[in-house]
């Protein structure tokens, strides 16, 4: 199995993902036990110097000034874990979980914290055991970092809190490590802080929301070229001269894969000729909003590749004369992209919609809601109603918390960023914005046959076949639902996005363009 060298190379999301999913196992080499070894003397250091630094041998937040003995400096990190369990809510997944682990880990192993070889090989043997703690969804504010529900993710190092097994199931921690003949672990000076200063609740949403997103947005572009061809739409508007003009890489990305995905198209050719000056925004302007939506993923991706490979806990340790208070903790710089890419993504839903209502008005020589007898049969009438739904709530979501503020911490922490909110709200649109896209998916098929026997392009064609093996064509009223369900497993899973790569493999098309690896995670 290929390995990563924690604290050494370089972390991305795909990597952060595979460790996850045990294709790729993180290690610890001997220059990085070195790092850590060396920045634990350090704090044992300071203690035996008895000087006085925050976390070390001072109390935390606005106790910063209460100093604590030596023989006591373990028992803090001890009580700082318990009492900063405060969490609320459902838990998170286990794989965002899981990610926390990983992404910590990461940091520790990069010799700033203080920590203890033993702790961080401890963390890394719940990585690759699958022993992962749960975590409550809510109690996080940004700043100093995500206290609470790294406090949580970390209680099992001492026998306390909950764990899913290795097959799903939840136990107590203690119960679990000792069917596995595992000790709990004493905390050493610093380290109990070491480990809940930090941005990881954030990270691995954000993590999350660049898988997400971007499957979403190549998906986006899939469905929206099937739904032009159901339209009789333009490809005009994708031609590169206009983009070369207005040149957002997004932009330019999108407009090439529409061109790239329509090329070949009887349906096009068909109406070359047609009196249609120009199409509705909502295909037109595909490349203009699809490409906004991926420049705010390109954003969040270089954001989250630097925070990666971060140190983000408080004090960072250089030496045992040199231990700094800062705000590497702070979760701003992740919250705003984090916003913002919800916007990007509630967006790509909004106009996904328009195109359905479009499809269903009975325009271009589509049938009134997509089915020719109507009046008994209500057709495809209502599936709309819930794509419009999503897309309000999608809106109500994109207040940025990142704009809010409450001081905590008696007024020591009297900036937060919220940040763990917009991680959670932002993968809610995304949700919410796949199911839109299965409406979209279900109206597009519809819509495209209705103009058979013409064929659309190679990629169409196939992405089209394999949503019909899965949901017949409708010409009478039945339970939507069903259908809409199985289009949302098609979304979510990527399929769609599978196929048209493989079609464009196989007919030597290159639908990312220039900007393949930009846009690559």
């Amino acid at each position: 199995m290929k390995k990563f060298n924690y604290g050494i190379d370089r972390l991305t999301v795909n990597i952060a993902l595979d460790i996850a999913r045990g294709n790729i196992q993180g290690v610890l080499n001997t220059k990085a036990k070195e790092s850590v070894l060396k920045s634990q003397a350090y704090v044992q250091e300071i203690v035996a110097k008895g000087d006085v630094v925050y976390g070390v041998n001072t109390g935390f937040g606005p106790l910063c000034t209460t100093t604590i003995s030596e023989e006591d400096t373990s028992t803090l990190q001890h009580k700082i874990l318990q009492s900063h369990s405060v969490g609320v809510g459902e838990v998170i997944p286990k794989e965002v979980s899981k990610l926390m682990l990983i992404t910590k880990a990461h940091a520790l192993a990069q010799g700033f914290s203080g920590i203890a070889l033993t702790t961080l090989e401890r963390i890394i043997w719940h990585i690759d055991k699958d022993i992962i703690p749960t975590v409550p969804e809510k109690g996080s504010v940004g700043a100093s970092g995500d206290l609470a529900p790294l406090s949580h993710l970390f209680l099992p190092l001492i026998g306390l809190g909950e764990v899913y097994q290795e097959d799903g199931s939840k136990a107590l921690a203690l119960d679990a490590l000792k069917r596995l003949g595992v000790q709990s672990l004493t905390l050493g000076p610093k380290e109990g802080l070491a480990l809940i200063n930090g941005t990881q609740f954030i990270l691995s949403h954000a993590v999350k929301v660049i898988e997400k997103l971007a499957n979403a947005l190549d998906t986006a572009d899939v469905i929206g070229a099937m739904s032009l061809e159901g339209l009789m739409g333009s490809s005009r508007p994708f031609e590169p001269e206009l983009h070369a003009i207005r040149a957002y890489k997004g932009t330019q990305l999108v407009a090439s894969r529409l061109r790239e995905m329509l090329a070949g198209s009887e349906i096009l050719t068909s109406h070359l000729d047609c009196d249609r000056v120009q199409d509705p925004y909502s295909l037109r302007c595909m490349p203009q909003v699809h490409g906004a939506s991926r420049n705010a993923w390109l954003h969040l991706k270089e954001i989250v590749e630097v925070e990666l490979n971060s140190v983000t806990d408080n004090p960072i340790i250089l030496d045992a004369d040199n231990a700094i208070s800062g705000g590497n903790f702070h979760g701003q710089p992740l919250a705003i992209p984090l916003d913002y890419a919800g916007v990007a993504a509630s967006e790509l839903g909004n106009i996904a919609d328009r195109r359905c209502y479009m499809m269903i008005e009975g325009r271009f020589g589509l049938p009134k809601l997509l089915m020719k007898d109507v009046g008994l049969n209500s057709g495809f009438m209502i599936p709309q109603y819930t794509s419009a739904a999503l897309v309000t709530e999608n809106k109500t979501l994109c207040f940025p918390a990142s704009a809010d503020s409450v001081p905590t911490s008696l007024g020591q922490e009297d900036h937060v960023s919220m940040g763990s909110i917009s991680g959670r709200k932002t993968l809610k649109i995304i949700e919410n914005l796949e199911q839109i896209l299965a409406v979209e998916l279900l109206y597009a098929a519809q819509a495209l046959d209705f103009r058979r026997p013409l064929k659309s392009s190679p990629i169409i064609e196939a992405t089209h076949s394999f949503v019909r093996e899965r949901v017949s064509h409708a010409d009478q009223d039945r339970v939507l639902a069903y259908d809409i369900a199985a289009m949302h497993s098609i979304v979510k899973s990527g399929a769609l996005v599978e196929i048209a790569n493989k079609v464009a493999k196989d007919h030597k098309i290159n639908l990312n363009g220039e900007f393949k690896e930009e846009f690559n995670y």
